[in-house]
């Protein structure tokens, strides 16, 4: 499989990033051990966690993902065949940007993840109380100790992303060589408007997370009425207003002519995107992951391309 770098990283990855937010969530262990094993023995190598995953939900209070994760490379998960990324910084437990906490941090996550390094470890959240130096400089001595390969952002504004860029050139510190941000097919503009000319003149990887909308871009919902008893109901109402309804249509059409998934074919249009080094997407069972997987062989026509760039306008 054709790999894509990461910027200017010296890391190359598939194009389909495994998001493992499900593990240990929505996926119990032997699963979460199953879908992995499949991942990667289809070629694909890049599995996104971090520490906060699955704060969230009932019962669980954090750490769940990487311990999974940990204890599948603990079981053969082949360590070096894998680029593992995690984050810092939105957890409770381990809040901030500060040089002591993500220090502490990583410790934390490579215990759970039972590995001596992450091949990226991402600032989840902008912190504009710690100086870009503190923090640059906290993930400076990570790098130095081999706990660390590269670094990235998510979820950072282009300007405090581009002031981050220029704090690590005039101090001689490691800069951010990737970003993290939301995007797909119905949330665009603030990528390719804000951020895609700072990630194209810096030469910045990118992988996006949210790629199929929290599922609104999945197949599931073709009207509001079809999130009656979802769990999902709270985070896609607002998206079935007029330009929603546009945006299902065109994909439920282009999907119907390519002979493919809506959600193949939303993650194929990504994929194509300017700027963009894969979407990060979810599975919680091997047939979805086949599916979610089969958007890198779906090439997608000029003209299909073009009908969803202009309904999603």
């Amino acid at each position: 499989m054709e790999k894509r770098e990461l910027g200017k990283s010296g890391i190359a990855i598939a194009p389909l990033v495994f998001g493992g937010n499900v593990f240990g969530w929505t996926t119990d262990r032997q699963q979460s051990f199953t879908l992995l094993d499949r991942f990667t023995g289809q070629g694909f190598n890049a599995i996104d966690t971090a520490d906060v995953y699955s704060s969230w939900a009932p019962g669980l209070s954090g750490g769940e993902s990487e311990t999974v994760i940990g204890e599948w490379l603990a079981q053969g998960g082949r360590r070096d065949d894998v680029v593992l990324m995690t984050k810092v910084g939105m957890w409770e437990s381990r809040k901030g940007l500060s040089a002591a906490n993500i220090e502490a941090a990583l410790d934390d996550s490579l215990r759970r993840l039972q590995t001596d390094h992450v091949d990226v470890y991402f600032a989840h959240v902008d912190d504009e109380s710690v100086p870009f130096e503190e923090t640059l400089g906290a993930f400076s001595r990570l790098i130095e100790a081999g706990k660390v390969r590269v670094i990235g952002a998510s979820n950072h504004s282009a300007d405090r992303l581009q002031a981050a860029l220029d704090a690590a050139k005039a101090a001689g510190l490691p800069r951010y060589e990737m970003v993290q941000p939301a995007y797909n097919l119905h949330d665009r503009k603030d990528f390719e408007q804000s951020l895609l000319p700072v990630i194209q003149s810096e030469r910045l990887g990118a992988v996006s997370y949210f790629s199929l909308a929290s599922g609104f871009l999945s197949g599931k919902y073709r009207t509001k009425a079809d999130l009656e008893g979802s769990s999902r109901k709270g985070f896609l109402e607002g998206y079935f207003d007029d330009r929603g309804a546009r945006i299902l249509t065109a994909l439920r059409e282009v999907a119907e002519g390519v002979g493919a998934p809506q959600a193949q074919v939303a993650l194929a249009w990504l994929m194509s995107r300017p700027g963009l080094t894969a979407p990060i997407a979810s599975a919680t069972s091997v047939q979805q992951l086949d599916e979610i997987m089969g958007a890198v062989a779906l090439d997608l026509p000029t003209e299909a391309r073009e009908r969803l760039d202009a309904a999603s306008r």
